[in-house]
């Protein structure tokens, strides 16, 4: 079977109206771990191995060409510039609109990843934050204010208030500290006019700010834990979210209505993500699953399960002779087990 099916194949090439089967077919890629990339000089990953077991089944020879994004990769196979084009190249129907697709590669989709860790939070982060340093500071001086000018009143009427500015300052601000959260010392009621005036209008301010105090606590630890919560796709909302700019990703946050920030290529959102500058993001799923075992451990979690799901191929030019081939070629390379072998390599087991 397998020697009618090189027979047939060869040929088919024999055959082909193109030109050129003698020479190296001009195979373009783009750099996305674990898919394609350079190591020690040479190209590897996932796809790049399986187009290399695909082409010594047929026979063919090529040379591969690396360029910086998929529009500049995609752009010479919609132009007929290039001969094939492989990677993590999602089958869409935009895109099939335009060029030819292999039969499915890769089974694949979006999923969402976060920092690990952000989904407890920390009461000390909420206490430190800028805004609850700011009230803080405000109650000091309030207490501190309102304690002096209790001293000025007092100072002339009792004991305690009875000692310089510069010495009063503590037990001012302790008196005025007692008085907001236990009512005062029953001993050491004002007794000058102003005083007791003062005094009461204290106890009773007081029992608002306390209110308004506790509340701002409360809403900050509230708020705080739920900005640290994503366990889907309807907690992205309000949430920084990056991606990869003109992607499946990307057009899947537009039609959400979810804000996102573009980044060029997967190395400058992954560098992002470790800087902090973004709370999430959402992309194809096994490129964030590998970063996540391989490189992000300790850094990173991926969020509930793989939604919108797609389908990677190698992509062709309109009406290519080698559309058939490669399908051919894809059918035996999984019947034989080299597909599988493959797959295990760079992603464990399905």
């Amino acid at each position: 079977m397998n020697h009618i099916f090189r027979l047939w194949a060869f040929l088919l090439l024999l055959f082909s109206p193109m030109s050129g089967w003698a020479q190296d077919l001009k195979i373009m890629t783009v750099s996305r771990v674990p898919f394609s990339m350079v190591e020690a000089g040479r190209d590897t990953g996932f796809s790049m191995e399986l187009w290399d077991a695909l082409a010594t089944e047929l026979g063919w020879s090529y040379a591969i060409e690396r360029v910086d994004s998929f529009t500049e990769m995609l752009g010479a196979i919609e132009d007929n510039t290039a001969d094939a084009a492989i990677a993590n190249i999602s089958i869409t129907a935009s895109r099939e609109s335009v060029m030819d697709f292999s039969q499915p590669i890769f089974q694949a989709g979006l999923q969402i990843m976060t920092p690990l860790g952000n989904e407890s939070s920390s009461i000390w982060a909420v206490i430190l934050s800028k805004d609850l340093l700011i009230a803080l500071a405000g109650a000091f001086a309030l207490l501190l204010g309102g304690g002096m000018l209790m001293w000025h009143f007092e100072k002339r009427h009792q004991e305690y208030f009875d000692m310089p500015a510069s010495q009063a300052m503590f037990p001012a601000f302790w008196w005025a500290l007692n008085l907001v959260v236990n009512g005062g010392f029953e001993e050491r009621q004002p007794r000058s006019p102003m005083g007791r005036l003062f005094g009461v209008f204290l106890v009773i301010s007081s029992l608002f700010l306390v209110s308004v105090f506790v509340a701002r606590i409360t809403a900050a630890l509230t708020v705080d834990a739920i900005q640290a919560n994503v366990n889907g796709l309807n907690d992205l909302y309000g949430k920084t979210i990056g991606t990869v700019e003109r992607s499946t990703a990307a057009e899947f946050l537009s039609r959400r209505d979810l804000s996102f920030v573009p980044y060029h290529d997967p190395a400058a959102l992954i560098e992002a993500f470790e800087q902090g500058e973004i709370d999430a993001v959402v992309y194809d799923a096994p490129i964030l699953a590998y970063y996540v075992t391989q490189k992000g451990r300790g850094k990173a979690r991926l969020i509930g399960q793989v939604f919108v799901p797609e389908n990677y191929g190698i992509a062709l030019p309109s009406g290519s002779a080698l559309a058939e081939p490669i399908n051919q070629s894809l059918l035996e390379l999984r019947e034989n087990g080299t597909y599988d072998a493959i797959y295990r390599k760079w992603f464990g087991s399905k």
